[in-house]
């Protein structure tokens, strides 16, 4: 094993992560040249070229975009163990670090923030916004204690721990331009005679959707894909086509949308929170989960 000082991996994890000399040196509280200096001793005492600097940026080498991928993980390790051991039986402080969707923000999260919040005005509260896909990867590598994530995940493993919190169905909507729809039972295999606006494959709602559509034999061809609901709904207010959603971002008592009954009721969903089992939750962590469960 190479004797590499633990400092020196810490300001590289700095470099890395801010692609900057400078916003590394205020993270750390030391000088700039001090991080240039760690670095030009790390890159010597591992033979390696981590960083191409130029004036204007910095870049990660092929070889310090690897080491990075495994540095990142063990100092959020650390560093998640250095708060839990300071927040030992108290909420007077410290962190909690949530990762949700913009959506799972929006329309659920917001109110336990709120109470959170006002509860333990000293505990800081970081939410990290990505797919609820894309959320399993922060969970992964420590960048976050917990996620909220629509369920089923197929990228939750068995070492994370799920549980559920709200079930709900997705709909499919549509505004005054399809208006001849309303009330009328829809097959499934109908839809497919209108344009269809969905979230991006990059996400569970759109893989929901689509095997919905396989299940039945159907072929799913959206006609646009994106990465909003606010903005689907938006779209099918003025008559690009029915959107699919999930019902808890539904505008309430909406006069210009409509949800489409179906013939067959499509299968509920439910909103989950998930934490790896292997690092222990906090107890700010730990409260916040049994607000919402």
């Amino acid at each position: 094993m190479m004797d590499v000082n633990y400092e020196l991996y810490k300001v590289f994890y700095f470099v890395a992560k801010t692609l900057s000399f400078s916003e590394a040196s205020k993270s750390l509280y030391i000088s700039q040249s001090a991080v240039s200096q760690s670095i030009k001793t790390l890159e010597k005492k591992l033979n390696q070229h981590l960083f191409i600097r130029s004036t204007k940026k910095v870049q990660l080498t092929p070889e310090g975009n690897m080491l990075f991928k495994h540095i990142e993980p063990a100092i959020n390790l650390i560093m998640r163990g250095e708060t839990h051991l300071m927040e030992t039986h108290t909420l007077s402080g410290g962190q909690i670090r949530i990762g949700a969707s913009d959506t799972i923000c929006r329309y659920f999260l917001v109110p336990y923030l709120q109470e959170f919040h006002e509860k333990y005005p000293n505990v800081h509260i970081k939410v990290t916004n990505s797919t609820s896909i894309e959320c399993v990867s922060l969970l992964a590598n420590g960048s976050v204690d917990f996620i909220v994530t629509n369920f089923p995940n197929r990228k939750l493993l068995d070492n994370i721990k799920t549980v559920m919190v709200k079930d709900f169905y997705d709909v499919f909507i549509g505004g005054p331009k399809y208006k001849s729809l309303r009330n009328i039972p829809l097959a499934l295999e109908e839809l497919q005679n209108y344009p269809l606006l969905m979230l991006d494959k990059n996400s569970t709602t759109s893989e929901f959707l689509h095997n919905l559509f396989h299940k039945n034999g159907l072929d799913l061809i959206p006609e646009i894909e994106i990465s909003s609901n606010d903005l689907l709904i938006d779209l099918t207010r003025i008559g690009l086509g029915i959107a699919f959603v999930p019902d808890y971002c539904l505008p309430p008592q909406s006069k210009d949308l409509f949800t489409i009954r179906l013939e067959k009721e499509i299968p509920k969903r439910h909103l989950a929170v998930a934490y790896s089992e292997q690092f222990p939750l906090s107890q700010a962590a730990k409260s916040f989960i049994d607000l919402m469960v």
